[in-house]
Order: C-alpha cells, then structure tokens, then sequence
C-alpha cells in the first residue's frame, strides 16, 4: 500500500511529522506539502507562476505553492505512481462545519479525491499541538482499519472523501470515534484594520465565528463530548431542493425579454442546517 501525505501549515509543522511517524509502519508513504504555511487556502491550485519542488534532510518533499498544487503535482507526474490513499494534515486546528470551505487541509484530500483516489482530512480542535501523539495515534487507528477496503473501492472506482477532527486530550481521554454532519457557525468576526509606518491602512481577516449549529448530531457536538469526528463530504454543490424553484424563472429567461422576467413570488426557504444530514 501507498500512501501521499500533505498539508496546509507546511512540510515543517509539527502535524506532519507526528502523522508521517505514525503512519510510516502501516505503508510506504511520501510527503508532498506547502514549502510555507497556506491555511485557508481551500482548493486553490497556482496557474500564473512556476512552482518548484525541493526535498528536505528528513526526505520529505515541499513545494512553493498551495495544499492542492502539492497533490496535483504528485498525481500528474511528481510520483510516478498512483497511491492508495492521501491523507492531509494533523492540521492545526479545527476544520468543522463551515471551516471545510475555506480549509487548505481538506482542499490537499479532495484534491486526492477528485483524482479519484480515497483521501481523509485530518485536524486537531484546538491550536497549539497539545496531545498530537495522541491525535497520531488515532489517526492510524483509522487508516490501519481501513487500508483493507483501499483496493475494493479502487476497483469499484468509488473514491470516499473523510474529514476527521480529533479533540486535543490524552489517549486515554479520547471516547473513539463518531459519525457527525458538518455544523455550522456565525459569521466571522470583523476585520482588524492597522495602519502600518507608511501611514496606509492595513487589514486583517478576523477570526472564524464561534458555533451556531453544534447540536446533537454535529461534529461540534460530538468533539466537544470527546469523540474524534467522522465527517464523509461530498464535491456536489448543487442545492437540488432549489432545483424547482429556478426552474420556472430560467424558462422565463429563455422565452421572454428582460423586462418581462419575474422571479418567483416566493423567496427560496432557508434549509435548517440541523436537517441537512
């Protein structure tokens, strides 16, 4: 079995190296990660500048570009094989809920993903690297359980896409593992403007928003009760209960002249996230 290995905070964070160690003994696994961090870099892939690849003492391979561009390269030719599994990651934090748009470590997986290859994602809760041995530890819990089913699904062509997150606590104090949908939170917080020496204005992203859905059933709920979370995500955006709804405007569209186009009278209802799963 093969194994590729990423990122988002880059080839020398503390993650990477506790979940090379731990899933060295399992397969024959590779690094390829940022050459700096690239948090929140979602899916990004860099098509207007070169990108490099270099290899470090510890033999691990690092790129100047995003979480994606490490896996696109590694698949399309950096590798020279197709690997079994990419796992992303330990990440830095959590990617719950909404965080899974904007995360670079779950944009590495679902770039292994959408070449068709089973990927996990995986994230400690909180920042800090408190307990990582511990997260490592059930991080290759997980992979040792499934490399079995690895060619089974590669000969079913049916690639999964997992988004684990793993409270920061000893060994011992980790429940095992749950099932969780995706939460959601607030809104972010408000940007931080500073004026820097030259006298421009400056300005920061503020933090995530706290939680808003972390009811029984999320993966807010679940990690704080002291599961590691199980997420299985899809790629397909599409709001298919909407479907119906546009319909009738877009046949509008194609029929009459601006002017004469009306929108349904009723506004598209507002999906519960607590149902969504």
């Amino acid at each position: 079995m093969k194994i590729l290995i990423s990122n988002d905070d880059g080839y020398q964070a503390p993650g990477i190296v506790a979940l090379y160690e731990a899933l060295k003994g399992l397969a024959e696994v590779e690094v390829v990660a940022p050459e700096h961090n690239n948090s929140a870099k979602s899916n990004a892939l860099t098509l207007h500048s070169p990108l490099y690849v270099h290899t470090a003492p510890n033999g691990f391979r690092y790129v100047n570009g995003t979480p994606a561009d490490c896996v696109h390269i590694a698949l399309t030719g950096l590798l020279g094989y197709r690997p079994d599994l990419v796992v992303s990651g330990i990440n830095n934090g959590a990617n719950m809920g909404d965080d899974t748009i904007y995360s670079g470590t779950v944009g590495a997986a679902m770039e292994g993903y959408l070449f068709g290859i089973p990927a996990i994602a995986f994230s400690q809760t909180e920042k800090g690297w408190a307990h990582l041995e511990a997260a490592a530890s059930k991080a290759s819990q997980l992979v040792a359980q499934l490399l079995p089913s690895l060619s089974e699904a590669a000969q079913r062509a049916e690639p999964w896409l997992l988004n684990v997150n793993i409270p920061n606590r000893p060994l011992q104090d980790i429940k095992g593992f749950k099932v969780a949908r995706l939460g959601r939170r607030h809104a972010a917080e408000q940007v931080i403007s500073q004026t820097n020496p030259r006298g421009d204005t400056m300005y920061w992203i503020g933090n995530a928003g706290p939680a808003k859905d972390d009811a029984e059933g999320t993966d807010f709920h679940a990690a704080a009760q002291g599961y590691a979370t199980i997420t299985p995500l899809q790629v397909d955006l599409t709001d298919h209960d909407r479907l119906p709804y546009w319909a009738p405007a877009a046949a509008q569209l194609s029929q009459a002249s601006p002017s004469t186009t009306q929108l349904p009278k009723e506004a598209p209802m507002t999906t519960d996230a607590g149902d969504a799963f």
